[in-house]
């Protein structure tokens, strides 16, 4: 029983690891909008048809797809096929916590700089937005390819069953 904990735990542990990782880059990679202050504490976006906002949560989409495969791919092949549903729980569950943890960490980079920035700036002063996340569908994302990923492993590795005697008319 306190190999399977173990199992469970590491495979969550991994995954929320992993969650926190992509949170830092997503903050590195993703653009960013230009405000300019226009008022103590009011900010506007410079150029109203930016798609910095678009990107950012594409690089999310990207960041957390990547996760989803790698939580996928290396949760199977080292806990998986050895502990087998306990392991899948840890890593489903894991994902799920991977990517709450990216999202939070990512949006928190730098925050508290747009809001300093905010606070203290005068009026005509330009800076960036801080990062957020529009599209929270894509949160999906990293449990869903984990999942499909250990689904795909473990049916595609079995061997079919035999056709059954009235298929090849043959006795087995």
């Amino acid at each position: 029983m306190k190999g399977r904990l173990a199992v469970f735990a590491a495979a969550l542990a991994g995954s929320a690891v992993l969650g926190v990782l992509a949170g830092l880059i997503w903050a590195v990679v993703a653009p960013r909008a230009l405000l300019r202050e226009v008022g103590h504490g009011e900010a506007q976006v410079v150029n109203s048809e930016s798609s910095a906002f678009i990107a950012a949560d594409g690089w999310f989409c990207l960041i957390v797809v990547l996760g989803g495969l790698v939580t996928g791919l290396a949760g199977y092949r080292l806990l998986v096929r050895r502990a087998g549903w306990i392991a899948t729980a840890g890593l489903i569950l894991g994902a799920v916590a991977a990517v709450l943890l990216a999202l939070w960490t990512g949006e928190n980079i730098g925050l508290g700089t747009y809001n300093h920035l905010l606070a203290t700036s005068s009026a005509g002063t330009f800076f960036h937005a801080s990062l957020g996340l529009g599209a929270k569908s894509a949160l999906v994302f990293w449990p869903g390819i984990t999942s499909l990923v250990i689904l795909l492993g473990d049916y595609g590795g079995r061997r079919p069953d035999p056709e059954p005697e009235w298929v090849t008319g043959q006795a087995p």
